[in-house]
């Protein structure tokens, strides 16, 4: 089912993310349906505060852009945290709850992540370039912050 996606500046977009405690059919519903509406927004990734829910949890599938048959690999990522990064990168980024904001932003160019899957299984895996860039956006919107926080501390780096 598609979810409607929360724009800014609706207050939810800030709200600090609760823990994912429970790992049920209610919980992978949301993640089947907040994937559904990434790929018909068109989108790399959503969080479950652009659809109104203040959890822990993010989908993402960064990957599907770049095959030519269209390959579907969607990730769903509850209590993510990311335990090592490297580098850096400069993509464009845009966001579904902002959009026609594209801006070039900083990013860590690796990152390892470890996190649950919609049945609660932890692992830990491995990221660069664009899935790298994609994770950390998704990352940021569970601690309430935006892309256009990241263009404001860009334009006062520049001062």
């Amino acid at each position: 089912m598609l979810l409607p996606i929360i724009l800014h500046p609706d207050p939810r977009l800030r709200a600090p993310c609760a823990g994912v405690t429970s790992f049920d059919d209610g919980l992978r519903t949301l993640a089947a349906d907040m994937t559904e509406t990434m790929y018909a927004a068109p989108g790399l990734g959503l969080a479950a505060p652009q659809v109104g829910r203040a959890l822990r949890l993010f989908v993402f599938d960064p990957w599907h852009l770049d095959d030519a048959d269209g390959t579907r690999r969607p990730l769903v990522l509850a209590n993510p945290e990311i335990v090592r990064s490297v580098g850096t990168q400069r993509l464009e980024e845009g966001c579904l709850s902002l959009p026609g904001i594209y801006e070039v932003i900083e990013r860590a160019g690796s990152v390892v992540v470890r996190a649950q899957d919609g049945h609660g299984v932890p692992f830990e895996r491995s990221f660069d370039g664009l899935a790298a860039f994609a994770l950390q956006h998704e990352l940021d919107h569970l601690d309430g912050i935006l892309l256009i926080d990241r263009i404001v501390a860009k334009l006062r780096g520049r001062r």
